[in-house]
């Protein structure tokens, strides 16, 4: 084992001798494995591309979330320039180290993506993004290749698990009541919350964004019926309205709740009401506005 990480030392230092030259090209790399980047993204699809494929991918991305930060606290393994002076931090990251996040996310996102598409070209974009964005971490000094192989196999399990699991959930789901369908988007995130050991803050992040998202699906199939088809300007402005709000959510409501007390239930509260805007208000405001047509029907 110590020779195996040994050999992913040897990884990050050598990628390192082509710093400072690539840090900028990697660091843009890294980003799109960041929340941000996720932020900006993932409603790009639910509003502007396939309401139904960018609903399913929201649940999955988050859930994976949520496992990921689970196993960090598990695992509490210390990233490689913590455990050996050699690798430098080019960029920092919190929390541990196993299982990589970036590696996770990006099997999960793209491979979802490119299944639900079904486009030869986004494939080869899936694995690209699949390679580049967990060799960034390893240049960056914030992974070892241990965490690199345990985020692509929990990654991978995870999306062959979702796109087996998924049309049999679908379905089992379908015709149940509001009630139910409200109290099952609830249970569950709740449940993850009462499971995250030590409460960490990265999976109530991921649980209540997940609790906003599912009862947000639940009410936009039935109250609204929201369409992601439309001219290009419809879906163009429809976007650029709604990620203009969650980045206001996002940014105004961090400095509404800075301070308070407790600070994880004003971050509960904060991920939650991102959470309805993208997958409810949003869309309602989009039909409202002539930005989007009403298509009744399940997700």
């Amino acid at each position: 084992m110590n020779e195996f990480l040994s050999f992913g030392v040897d990884i990050n230092l050598w990628l390192q001798k082509f710093s400072p030259t690539l840090d900028l090209p990697f660091k843009a790399i890294t980003f799109c494995g960041e929340e941000l980047f996720f932020l900006i993204f993932l409603p790009l699809i639910y509003w502007s591309i396939s309401r139904s494929a960018g609903a399913r991918l929201l649940i999955l991305f988050l859930f994976s979330a949520w496992i990921n930060s689970f196993a960090k606290v598990i695992a509490g393994d210390k990233r490689p320039y913590q455990y050996d002076s050699r690798v430098r931090a080019i960029q920092q990251a919190g929390g541990g180290g196993f299982p990589s996040g970036h590696t996770q996310g990006s099997v999960v996102v793209w491979g979802y993506f490119a299944t639900a598409m079904k486009k030869k070209w986004l494939w080869i974009f899936a694995v690209i993004m699949m390679i580049l964005v967990p060799l960034s971490r390893l240049y960056l000094g914030v992974h070892d290749l241990p965490d690199l192989i345990g985020g692509y196999i929990t990654g991978f399990v995870l999306l062959v698990l979702y796109v087996w699991l998924e049309p049999i959930a679908e379905r089992w789901l379908y015709g149940k009541s509001l009630a139910f369908l409200l109290a099952t988007a609830i249970i569950i995130p709740v449940v993850m919350i009462a499971v995250s050991p030590g409460l960490d803050q990265d999976c109530i992040t991921a649980a209540s964004t997940l609790m906003g998202m599912s009862v947000g699906f639940v009410l936009e199939r039935k109250f609204v019926g929201f369409s992601s088809d439309g001219t290009v300007p419809m879906r163009v402005l429809r976007y650029i309205l709604g990620i203009a709000v969650i980045i206001g959510l996002w940014i105004g409501l961090k400095m509404a709740f800075k301070g308070l007390e407790p600070a994880l239930a004003f971050r509960f509260a904060r991920y939650l009401l991102i959470g309805l805007w993208g997958s409810f208000a949003a869309p309602w405001v989009f039909v409202k506005l002539k930005l989007a047509d009403a298509e009744p029907g399940g997700i």
